[in-house]
Order: structure tokens, then sequence, then C-alpha cells
């Protein structure tokens, strides 16, 4: 189990999560990719870290654009898992030329 971050710590390590955001008790962020399959592309790589982590994001696909969510559900907020995943999310949104929209 994680323990849920603090409003100062999980504001300082959005400094380095351009594009993400905090929404109550969740990140968000949204990206766009030229193809439909780039998309998919992006979810296989995010759910093969997920996976790993055991932390698994939301999501909401409309074509060529993806919205995630992250939350520790069973913290009811947001924890390490949930910034660490957010960072690899990142990672992957660059790997396959995705760019953040929000």
């Amino acid at each position: 189990m994680s323990r849920l971050l603090t409003d100062e710590e999980i504001e300082r390590q959005l400094r380095d999560l351009p594009g993400w955001s905090r929404a109550g008790d969740t990140l968000r962020s949204s990206y766009d990719t030229t193809t439909f399959p780039g998309v998919v592309d992006l979810i296989s790589r995010v759910a093969d870290d997920a996976e790993q982590m055991n932390h698994h994001p939301d999501f909401a696909v409309s074509y060529t654009h993806i919205d995630w969510t992250l939350s520790t559900h069973s913290e009811h907020g947001i924890t390490q898992l949930d910034i660490e995943l957010a960072h690899r999310i990142a990672e992957a949104a660059a790997q396959v030329g995705a760019e953040v929209t929000r």
C-alpha cells in the first residue's frame, strides 16, 4: 500500500509533469496522436508498465485523443504510484510522438 500524498507533495511533483494537473483526488492529462493506431500503441506501452506496477489508469479514447485519469482507489486519493505512472505515461507518449493537450 502507498500512503496519500500531501497537497504540497502533489504540487511539487506536478512541476515535473508538464500537462498533468490535479482534479480533486485524481491526476489528469490528455494527449493527441496523429493516428488511431498511435493511441493504441500508447495504451499498449502504458499497459505493460501498469501491469508491472500493479497500478492501472482510467482512460477514455476518442479517435486520436486520449484522456488519462490516475488515482489510487484503495487509498481514495493520490499516492506516489500515481506520480510514477504519470511519468511513465509521459515517457510512453514521447516515444510514440503524442502531444500533451492539457
